[in-house]
Parts: C-alpha cells; sequence; structure tokens
C-alpha cells in the first residue's frame, strides 16, 4: 500500500470518461477532508486501475488483481472498519471476472464504495464487449455484433442487497463528485456507476449519445421505515430499466436500515468496533506478538 503525494504521468486516451471520473474522486476527497490516516483507494486491472496513482495528494493506494478489487477492499475494512474505503473498477473487472465478488459484497453490506467505470468495453485489452454493452451492438472495435445479452448494474446491486445505489455520468464531474460524496459516507455498500464514453474503442456510445439521452432523477430513493423497502427497490429496478433513449443518473436507492457487515461482526465480537485487528501489534522489539501454534495444535487433534 502506498500514500501519493505527487501523482504519475497519466496515459489515458484524450478524451477519455476516467479523467472525469479522477476530477470527481479528487474533489471528493478534498471536500470531505480525506487523507493517508482515514481512507484507503483500491483499484483492479484495466484502464480504471491506474486510478490510485493518479490522484494527487496524500492518499493511501492499492493496485490489485483483475476481479479481485472488492476482495481486498473487503479485508482492508475489516482490518480496520474506521477507514473510509473506496474501489474503483472498471466494468468488465466488476462485472465479469469478479461478478461473484460483486454480488457477496451486496450480501454482506461492509460500508464500501465501489465506483464503477463503465464504458461498455474492455478497453485496456483494445475494445472487446464487456458485460455492460447490449447485444447487437457492434463497436469499432468489434468484428461482428456482440452476440451476449447485457447485465443492468443498478438491478443487480439492488437484488444483490447493496444499500446505496446511484449511477452518474463521467463528463459530469460535479455529479459524479457529490454522487461519491454520498457514497462514501453512506453506512453500507453502495454502488455508484459511472457511464463514461471511451473515444478509442466505442464510437456508439460517445459524450454527444449520452447528453442527449441523460436525465436526473427526482424521486425520494430512501427507505425511512422499514415497510418501504419492497416499494422503494421495486421502483429503483423499474427507473434502471428504462428505454435507452431515456438514461436517469442519481441516486435510484437508499437504505441505511440495514445492518452493516461490521456491525454484524460486532454482536459476535463485542469489542470488535474499537479493537480491530490493525490496531493490535505484530511484534515487540522483533519478537512476533502473535502465535500460530493454538491453531495448528487443535488442526493435529481434529
Amino acid at each position: 500500500m502506498e500514500a501519493n503525494n505527487q501523482a504519475m504521468f497519466n496515459d489515458w486516451c484524450p478524451g477519455c470518461g476516467d479523467f472525469g471520473i479522477l476530477r470527481g474522486v479528487e474533489s471528493a476527497l478534498s471536500e470531505m477532508k480525506l487523507d493517508f490516516t482515514d481512507a484507503v483507494l483500491v483499484s483492479g486491472i484495466g484502464c480504471s486501475g491506474k486510478l490510485p496513482h493518479l490522484v494527487s495528494g496524500p492518499i493511501s493506494g492499492v493496485h490489485t488483481l483483475h476481479g479481485r478489487a472488492l476482495a481486498f477492499a473487503l479485508g482492508i475494512k475489516l482490518a480496520n472498519p474506521s477507514l473510509k474505503v473506496i474501489v474503483n473498477a472498471g466494468d468488465g473487472d466488476t462485472f465479469g471476472i469478479g461478478m461473484g465478488h460483486f454480488v457477496s459484497a451486496g450480501r454482506r453490506n461492509a460500508s464500501i464504495a465501489l465506483i464503477v467505470h463503465d464504458n461498455r468495453v474492455y478497453g485496456l485489452t483494445k475494445g472487446q464487449a464487456s458485460p455492460t454493452m447490449p447485444m447487437g451492438e457492434r463497436t469499432k472495435a468489434l468484428a461482428k455484433p456482440n452476440i451476449n445479452d447485457s447485465i443492468n448494474p443498478i438491478a443487480l446491486a439492488v437484488t444483490s442487497g447493496y444499500t446505496f445505489v446511484a449511477r452518474s455520468f463521467a463528463y459530469d464531474t460535479a455529479l459524479t463528485k457529490d454522487l461519491i460524496k454520498q457514497a462514501v459516507s453512506h453506512r453500507g455498500m453502495a454502488l455508484v456507476d459511472v457511464l463514461q464514453p471511451c473515444p478509442t474503442y466505442n464510437d456508439i456510445n460517445t459524450n454527444e449519445w449520452y447528453r442527449k439521452r441523460i436525465y436526473n432523477l427526482d424521486e425520494d430513493p430512501e427507505v425511512h421505515e422499514k415497510s418501504e423497502t419492497l416499494g422503494k427497490m421495486t421502483e429503483a429496478i423499474k427507473n434502471a430499466y428504462l428505454e435507452e433513449d431515456r438514461i436517469p443518473v442519481g441516486v435510484f436507492y437508499k437504505n441505511e436500515l440495514v445492518p452493516t457487515y461490521e456491525e454484524r461482526i460486532s454482536e459476535y465480537v463485542p469489542d470488535y468496533l474499537n479493537n480491530y485487528p490493525a490496531i493490535h501489534p505484530i511484534e515487540k522489539e522483533g519478537i512476533p506478538a502473535t502465535s500460530i501454534e493454538k491453531m495448528l495444535d487443535a488442526r493435529a487433534v481434529a
């Protein structure tokens, strides 16, 4: 894990939506006054995976494996629940090889913010169709139209147990910043699916294409009482499946009445939130402060 004080050279393609997401992340961190002592950025593989290296300022970051960013993030959160954990991952990274982790993260409902860079293609590997590309769509990188149906990130998140579900547009950096701030502050698992143009490999879903279709949701997405849960979830899923000529952005669903994973653990380990693993010493004067002998003995007896 590293703390960035100076960003690395940025080699994203000119016009890439990742630039807008980077600005949204940096603005959110700045306004929330978060640094390496209280926040960590986690990324997977792909163009989006470079983001922790590119954020300027004192922030901790870890660049992990393809599809495993959420698994790393959960480990960080459980080791130190006082941290704000923010994941940046691509649509292929998240909904392809990482789909199992995505669903499991919703079931657990740990307080983690997942920001998906959703451009409908695998940009780093030259434009193959990602899980969010609609069936029949053919971008300039594809020899033939996509033969797979697309997944719906918003509906999938709601049904998987995410308790904050939102969508933004990368070129709207003000909205992206605001939704990231809400996701990071949310008590529970949060998704911000950011629609972003890929000017190099996706010549269909361009900036102009999105701007003709995007509009802001104006409904109240929050569950205030448990009896509202099903209705709010149903409304969120209905909005998620609107036709492509009308693409809503904003918050689709919010529910802070569901216990977080950290709270569930503390029911079994009462002192967990005050005495979590990250603050335990691992050595003293060069001598390990922990031992696996008991565990090994127990396995030997078994």
